[in-house]
């Protein structure tokens, strides 16, 4: 006699698993989200997130796969493929990639020969580890050279750009970054780029659903390439996506697959559909433009109550806050905050005199208070309870009072009962 093969959900099958995850949706419910790189999704892109399509390999491309039972993949890469070119008005995609670093390096595998010159944002000014950091993939297989901000106001100095590229010569500049909270002048590095016959590529991670949302200026039409993950102020799946000119589309194309990847995650790449459909829609628009008026708000505030910013304020999602005149350090901050319910990262500041483990400032990021509703009017209580949970770590010299730290979390609590967590 045949067996039905019993088939339990999650909460049956693996309890002790389920009672962390719910314990992480509650933590994403009641926690005052800040941290600039995080987000909420929609429940369609969590639906999307979990479909069976995690059961399905796709190694190639559309119509060009290496598995059979393509009928309903090839489709769905397609329509993410029509709808990233749509969004961001871009000559090709390439939604494989598992995340930006990937993407990063598959640009570099198509672009650049190991051992080029490549030019980045230096990882303490505010760049990232994959624009040729000495410890990354990026600075060991290819000659790194790194451009900063200025001392008097840590903006990029385009003039120094311009005099390193004119010396080094490089064959592809970044620009982007991952704690620089000012506009990119895309144009600008185009400029540079043609004339010492470099590629230019933007890494546009943190700042994608800005520019999808038109709060940002593009780079699409200044690069030979784009990179950007797909979460962030993007709201999507934790993923990658390469844009690029039409004819760096084949080698780019070969850069990822067969390059560095293996066959793509196909439920990821659906998600990724999801929140492309999204973020066309014009509501997204508002979204993109209420996330940069939330952070010169919180700027705004912050500001009022002695806090120090990095280049006095902020043109995106993020501010970086010096802590310096607070006597405690960015990790002594951030852990104590964490206790209160506020997620925050401590940070390097430009020029920082601290070690990057324990550096004195702390990164914040609007786009999930934004996607939870929050507008410019609850910017002010924001700054409050941080302002509030700031001094009581440099009080305690980042020990945390239990009972204050509780008591702060209630507060938290309170603060963003009207304001429903998307997608839980």
């Amino acid at each position: 006699m045949n067996q039905v093969r019993r088939d339990p959900p999650l909460p049956e099958a693996d309890p002790e698993l389920w009672r962390l995850i719910e314990g992480e949706d509650a933590r994403q419910r009641e926690s005052l989200r800040l941290i600039a790189s995080e987000n909420y999704v929609s429940r369609a892109v969590l639906q999307a997130c979990s479909a069976s399509l995690t059961n399905k390999y796709a190694e190639g491309y559309p119509n060009r796969r290496y598995y059979e039972g393509m009928d309903f993949i090839d489709p769905i890469e397609t329509l993410a493929i029509d709808r990233a070119k749509a969004l961001f008005s871009a000559e090709h995609a390439n939604v494989q990639p598992y995340s930006g670093s990937p993407a990063n390096l598959a640009v570099l595998l198509a672009l650049c020969s190991p051992g080029d010159t490549t030019m980045g944002l230096a990882l303490p000014a505010g760049g990232h580890l994959t624009h040729g950091w000495k410890v990354s993939a990026t600075g060991i297989y290819y000659k790194s050279v790194q451009y900063g901000v200025r001392r008097d106001d840590h903006r990029i100095d385009m003039d120094e750009v311009r005099a390193l590229a004119r010396t080094h010569r490089p064959k592809l500049i970044w620009c982007g970054h991952s704690a620089y909270p000012r506009e990119l002048d895309f144009a600008a590095f185009a400029s540079i780029a043609a004339e010492v016959e470099a590629h230019l590529v933007a890494d546009i991670a943190h700042v994608a659903g800005l520019v999808a949302g038109g709060a940002h200026a593009s780079p699409i039409p200044h690069c030979a390439a784009v990179t950007t993950t797909t979460h962030k102020t993007l709201r999507g799946p934790r993923g990658g996506l390469i844009l690029s000119r039409a004819e760096h589309a084949a080698a780019i194309d070969k850069a990822v697959f067969p390059g560095l990847q293996g066959g793509p995650h196909n439920h990821t790449t659906a998600a990724k559909a999801v929140a492309f459909a999204e973020a066309a829609r014009p509501q997204f628009r508002t979204y993109a433009r209420a996330i940069v008026d939330n952070a010169r708000a919180l700027a705004e505030a912050l500001s009022a109550r002695g806090y120090v910013l990095v280049s006095g304020g902020t043109d995106n999602h993020l501010l970086l806050v010096d802590l310096t005149n607070r006597g405690i350090s960015g990790r002594q901050t951030s852990g104590v905050l964490n206790r209160c319910g506020i997620e925050l990262n401590a940070n390097s500041i430009p020029f920082d005199q601290r070690k990057p483990f324990d550096p004195s400032g702390i990164r914040i990021g609007t786009a999930a208070l934004t996607s939870r509703g929050l507008d410019t009017a609850q910017m002010s209580e924001v700054a409050a309870l941080l302002d509030d949970a700031i001094g009581h770590a440099a009080a305690t010299a980042g020990a945390g009072d239990g009972g204050f730290c509780q008591a702060m979390r209630a507060r938290v609590r309170e603060f963003l009962q009207p304001y429903p967590a998307p997608g839980l």
